[in-house]
């Protein structure tokens, strides 16, 4: 449907300037449209935001990778300048008994990956398994996957003939700490997906942090085509209102926000369309030296009732991420525990101990991040993609629009650009 005439030379207003809302104003600025970006907060990224501490360490607002296999971001960004290091292909899994194992990847390091044939977390047939499934995503595209009839996650692997050793020791911790769902719950055309993506590219960080990213795009816009601290209160039609009391009409809206804000915005949303979200907390410490011995591998914890539920040493893989001469050490802990963050770090402290060491006792906590919004739930039975067009000029992006991952975030924020553009 065809914008009113005289809204013609109006800008597109997109409300949030996280991955989707800065990937839809890209594709329409690169095609002559204009746009203003409209955010709340005093930077761009949505939940892509990095910290700079006063000594130095770069601390995500959760812990985040970029899958350089994503075909969104591929299309998109340039990896040259996001000078990106790359995590091990692979993880160090603490068993529930307390030993330790490497699983590497297979498909990577071949003759590595030998040394884990006899490795307590699963039969060699799980492992061969493993080498079968990357097989047979790699022969489908991305979009293939995401369209296969879906189960959740755990029936999925139980069906592909997985004992439940590999699954409590390896898909558990690892993909659950993907979908911040272990009881993997999560539907297994997605698992596909994500599979695909950790068999073809790599989990990196780029040198100076995730929120890079986001800052790209945004680089890519004119002077003041996007405005922070600008937070929008109401939508009517093709016009908006903001907390200050201004009031922007657009030649349409774009909804770029999470879901909950969005359903604020759009309360019918809220009635019709009811979405669950997954939280996630990240505790940051300062170590003096790095407790993952330089081997840039990601530590699982298969133990169900453990806080540290994974634990990356991010200055390992990028250096930039700290001081010279220090660690940053970043633990995940998923879902509602109930404790404040003194208490939870100190619980921490009590396990990671066990892991690591009587060094852990002189760790430093950085910082505590609670993302109570981190990813939607994505389960068996929901569409891969919602509705984009809620009404006449008013259209959504976001992987609470979709799949929870930043290639959804991006696909959805291309596809509303190519949808203002066909007009």
């Amino acid at each position: 449907m065809n914008a009113p005439a005289d809204s013609a030379q109006l800008p597109v207003l997109i409300i949030g300037a996280g991955m989707a809302g800065l990937t839809c104003a890209c594709y329409l600025y690169r095609a002559g449209r204009a746009v203003h970006v409209l955010d709340a907060a005093d930077a761009v990224g949505g939940r892509v935001r990095t910290d700079l501490t006063p000594d130095g360490f770069r601390l995500d607002r959760g812990f985040q990778v970029l899958l350089t296999a994503y075909p969104e971001v591929q299309r998109m960004i340039d990896y040259g300048a996001l000078q990106l290091n790359a995590f091990t292909s692979g993880a160090v899994i603490r068993l529930p008994e307390g030993r330790e194992t490497t699983l590497r990847n297979p498909l990577r390091q071949p003759l590595r990956a030998l040394g884990a044939v006899g490795a307590p977390i699963g039969s060699m047939a799980d492992k061969l398994r493993i080498v079968s499934l990357a097989q047979h995503v790699r022969q489908h595209s991305s979009d293939e996957l995401l369209r296969r009839e879906a189960t959740d996650t755990l029936t999925f692997l139980r069906r592909y003939g997985w004992s439940e050793r590999m699954i409590d020791t390896f898909f558990r911790p690892f993909f659950g700490g993907i979908y911040l769902d272990r009881e993997l719950t999560t539907a297994s055309n997605f698992f596909e997906f994500v599979f695909k993506q950790f068999a073809e590219g790599d989990a990196a960080l780029p040198a100076r942090g995730m929120q890079t990213i986001p800052e790209q795009l945004a680089a890519r816009l004119p002077a003041g085509a996007v405005e922070l601290h600008a937070r929008v209160t109401a939508i009517d039609g093709h016009t908006v209102r903001l907390a200050d009391g201004r009031t922007l009409r657009g030649r349409a809206v774009v909804l770029a926000t999470d879901g909950p804000a969005a359903q604020h915005l759009v309360p019918q949303l809220a009635a019709a369309e009811p979405q669950a979200s997954r939280q996630t907390t990240c505790t940051y410490f300062a170590a003096d030296r790095s407790p993952g011995r330089g081997d840039g591998l990601l530590r699982l914890n298969a133990t169900p009732s453990a806080l540290a539920h994974n634990v990356a040493f991010p200055s390992d893989v990028a250096p930039e991420y700290a001081p010279v001469g220090q660690t940053l050490v970043s633990v995940s802990t998923h879902g509602d525990y109930g404790l404040s963050d003194d208490a939870l770090a100190e619980r921490l402290r009590l396990e990671l101990t066990a892991w690591f060491g009587h060094g852990v006792a002189g760790w430093r906590r950085l910082g505590t991040y609670h993302i109570q919004h981190a990813l939607p739930a994505y389960e068996a039975g929901q569409p891969v993609q919602l509705p984009l067009e809620l009404t006449e000029g008013l259209y959504r992006c976001g992987d609470w629009a979709s799949y929870p991952s930043l290639n959804a975030a991006m696909a959805t924020g291309r596809q509303v650009a190519e949808r203002l553009l066909a007009q």
